[in-house]
C-alpha cells in the first residue's frame, strides 16, 4: 500500500466527482422518458446498497486492499485471478469514459482534431497526477468541488431567468407504471455511476478517520443523486423527452437554450469545463485504482512505476474498443452492464461478503470460547 492519508472531505469530493463524472455526459435512465429521474433515484438506492457491503467488508479488514483480502477469503487460487480480473475490468472501464470524453471535445470544440490527439492530451495528464499518488488527486478534488458547484449554482439560476423551462414535460409522473421505472434501473442506473462506487474499495484503506469514512461516502452518493436527477429534470423539462432521448449530449443542447436579456447566450463552455473536470477525476481514480491493484498483487514497489504502461494501455483501449461512436455506445447499454458490470458490481461483492462473514463470525466464536 502507499503510505498516504486523505480526509474524510477529501473523500467526499472525490466520491462526488467521480459519480458526476460522465454521467452528466449521457442521459440516464431516458428508457423510462419523463421518469428517467426517478430511475436516477432508485440507482442511488442501488448504490448505498452496495456501498454497504463494501463498508463491511473494509470493516472486517481495515488495513487490507481488496486485492489482499479476496485471497484471504476465498482462498489464493481464486481471489488471485479474480483480482487480476479486477485491475482488467478497471483499465476497460476507463478506456470506456476517456473514449466518451474524447468524442465529447471533438463534438464540442475540436471538429478537426483526431480522436487519439484529444485522449493522447487527456491521458497525459491524468497519468501524471496518478503517478503523484492519492494525496495529490485528493487535495486536487477537494479544490475543484467547490468550483464546480459554484458552475453548477451559477448555471441553475441562468436557466432559471431564461425562462425556458416547461415542467408540464414532467408529467404525468408514472404515465406507464413502475415497470419500465424498475426495469431501467435494473438494465442501467444501479451499475452506470452508481455501481461504479466499488473502485472506491481501494481508497477507503487511506482514510484517516476511518469512523467518519462512511458518513463522508453515504452523503456524497446521496448528493450526487439528487445532483443527477436535478440535472435530468431540467433536460427533459427544457428539451422535452424525445430531444433528451436523441440528443448526443443532453445537457450541452440544454445549455445552449439558455439566453438571458439578449445578450448572455452560447454558454457551450459550461458544459465543457464541468464535463472535462468530471471526466478527468473518473478515469484518474479507476486508473489510480488499477495502478495500486496490480502493484500489489505483482509486488511493484513503487507502484507509481505502472502509471505510465497502465496509462498506455487504457490510451490503447479507448482507441480499439469500438470503430465508431455509435457501437460504443451499443457495447455500454446493451452488453457492458449484463457481462461486466452485474458480475463485478454486484455478483462478486457480495459472494465474497458472504463467505467473509461467516469466517470472521466462526472466528469471533472460536476467540470467545478460548
Amino acid at each position: 500500500m502507499e503510505k498516504a492519508r486523505i480526509t474524510p472531505y477529501q473523500l467526499f469530493a472525490l466520491v462526488l466527482l467521480f459519480e458526476l463524472g460522465s454521467a452528466l455526459l449521457v442521459a440516464v435512465g431516458i428508457e423510462a422518458k419523463q421518469d428517467a429521474w426517478i430511475v436516477i433515484l432508485l440507482g442511488m438506492l442501488g448504490g448505498l446498497g452496495l456501498f454497504f457491503i463494501c463498508y463491511r467488508l473494509y470493516c472486517f479488514y481495515p488495513d487490507m486492499l481488496p486485492t489482499e483480502y479476496l485471497q484471504k477469503v476465498v482462498g489464493k487460487g481464486i481471489g488471485r485471478p479474480i483480482a487480476y480480473l479486477y485491475m482488467l475490468y478497471n483499465l476497460y472501464i476507463a478506456g470506456r469514459v476517456l473514449r466518451d470524453f474524447g468524442t465529447m471535445l471533438l463534438t464540442f470544440a475540436y471538429i478537426e482534431t483526431p480522436l487519439l490527439i484529444a485522449n493522447t492530451l487527456m491521458i497525459l495528464v491524468i497519468i501524471y497526477t496518478v503517478s503523484k499518488g492519492i494525496e495529490v488527486l485528493a487535495r486536487t478534488g477537494e479544490l475543484f468541488l467547490v468550483f464546480i458547484y459554484l458552475l453548477a449554482g451559477s448555471g441553475v439560476i441562468l436557466v432559471l431567468f431564461s425562462g425556458v423551462i416547461d415542467i408540464h414535460n414532467l408529467q404525468p409522473v408514472l404515465e406507464n407504471g413502475w415497470k419500465p421505472i424498475i426495469k431501467t434501473t435494473l438494465k442501467e442506473s444501479m451499475y452506470f455511476p452508481f455501481g461504479e462506487l466499488l473502485v472506491f474499495t481501494m481508497i477507503f484503506p487511506y482514510v484517516e478517520d476511518a469512523k467518519k469514512l462512511r458518513n463522508a461516502s453515504v452523503l456524497a452518493t446521496v448528493v450526487s443523486g439528487l445532483s443527477l436527477a436535478l440535472v435530468m429534470m431540467f433536460n427533459i423539462s427544457i428539451l422535452g423527452v424525445n430531444l433528451t432521448a436523441l440528443s448526443q449530449f443532453p445537457l450541452l443542447s440544454t445549455i445552449q437554450t439558455i439566453q438571458v436579456a439578449d445578450f448572455l447566450e452560447r454558454l457551450d463552455v459550461y458544459f465543457m469545463i464541468a464535463l472535462v473536470v468530471g471526466g478527468f477525476f473518473k478515469i484518474s481514480l479507476f486508473l489510480y485504482v488499477a495502478v495500486i491493484g496490480t502493484a500489489n498483487l505483482f509486488n511493484v514497489k513503487p507502484a507509481s512505476r505502472l502509471s505510465y504502461p497502465l496509462g498506455l494501455v487504457v490510451l490503447f483501449m479507448s482507441m480499439t474498443m469500438a470503430s465508431n461512436y455509435s457501437e460504443h455506445i451499443k457495447e455500454g447499454i446493451g452488453i457492458v452492464p449484463l457481462l461486466l458490470h452485474l458480475p463485478f458490481q454486484y455478483i462478486f461483492p457480495i459472494i465474497v461478503f458472504i463467505v467473509a462473514y461467516f469466517k470472521n463470525k466462526n472466528k469471533s466464536k472460536n476467540q470467545k470460547a478460548n
